[in-house]
């Protein structure tokens, strides 16, 4: 990863300070840190983060198209999104979200249009960058990067997503799908053509023991690679069979820049996601980095 120092990030968020925000992001959070992965290998992460308790809907990411796509740099809009019309012209784009399908998930997004997504949110939104923060992106459309030192708000990667959907505190283990149980069925989750195409986020009562909902069925969800491993796709999809929800299945090694019609994502955090504002006040006095979590 590519290290940012003090003042790099202090810059940051001295942009995220003077942002306004407009989009709310509800969170879980996921504690006790150091568990042991499962039988598959994933699943241990040493830390405690939070993580978005739905995926990202298609209000949310119309708000930073609105913001950020009025000359659609970097691609971050398909006209195939199902929710989402563009309007007027280049430099002046602006979008609008179909009521009934606000709040589903947001669909045909690319890696990059969530990092950048990601990017935003760090940098406080409103007129926020896009390219710099969680993810150095300057542009990038295509190759594997990580997040940086120091992200607050970014992807999940595979053990934190895998985590958040499979463990269990309360018993140190794992369930086979992501409602906390060894069984599910179309009354839990979105699958299996149920629902014949996405709902909305919540929709379906059946959480993870930590309280996410939705990581089984709807859409498939992106995840950062561990280290520099290529991105990952989990969860399986409205249109996946029962096999896909399941801890052991995931579509790996996929092409950051692909855009998919199941395809969606939520992100995740620091576990204390400080006001900007707070967050440069604390570093300047104590001239300290922020530590970096560990992938």
């Amino acid at each position: 990863m590519k290290a940012q120092g003090l003042f790099t990030l202090a810059a940051i968020l001295v942009v995220s300070a003077s942002a306004s925000a407009s989009v709310t992001m509800d969170w879980v959070s996921v504690g006790n840190p150091g568990n042991a992965a499962d039988s598959t290998g994933y699943g241990a992460v040493a830390y405690a983060y939070k993580i978005g308790k739905y995926e990202v809907t298609n209000a949310q990411y119309g708000e930073f198209l609105n913001q950020k796509g009025a000359s659609n740099s970097s691609g971050i809009y398909n006209p195939a999104m199902l929710g989402i019309t563009q309007s007027g012209g280049l430099g002046t784009f602006s979008y609008s979200v179909i009521p009934t399908l606000a709040n589903h998930p947001v669909a045909h997004v690319s890696w990059f249009d969530a990092a950048r997504f990601a990017n935003w949110l760090m940098n406080g939104q409103a007129s926020g960058d896009m390219e710099t923060g969680a993810y150095t992106l300057n542009g990038a459309m295509s190759g594997v990067i990580t997040a940086n030192v120091g992200a607050l708000v970014y992807i999940p990667n595979e053990n934190e997503w895998y985590k958040a959907a499979y463990y269990s505190a309360a018993n140190t283990n794992y369930s086979l799908y992501p409602n906390g149980q060894n069984t599910i069925g179309t009354s839990n989750a979105n699958y299996g053509l149920s629902f014949h195409a996405t709902s909305p986020a919540g929709n379906y009562s059946s959480a993870s023991a930590y309280g996410t909902f939705d990581q089984g069925g709807n859409v498939w969800e992106w995840n950062d690679g561990i280290g520099s491993s290529a991105h990952t796709w989990r969860g399986g999809s409205s249109m996946s069979l029962q096999s896909h929800l399941e801890s052991s299945f995931s579509i790996p090694a996929v092409p950051p820049g692909n855009e998919n019609s199941a395809v969606g994502f939520r992100v995740a955090g620091v576990d204390a996601i400080p006001e900007p504002s707070s967050m440069l006040l604390t570093m300047l006095a104590s001239g300290m980095m922020l530590i970096r979590r560990k992938r």
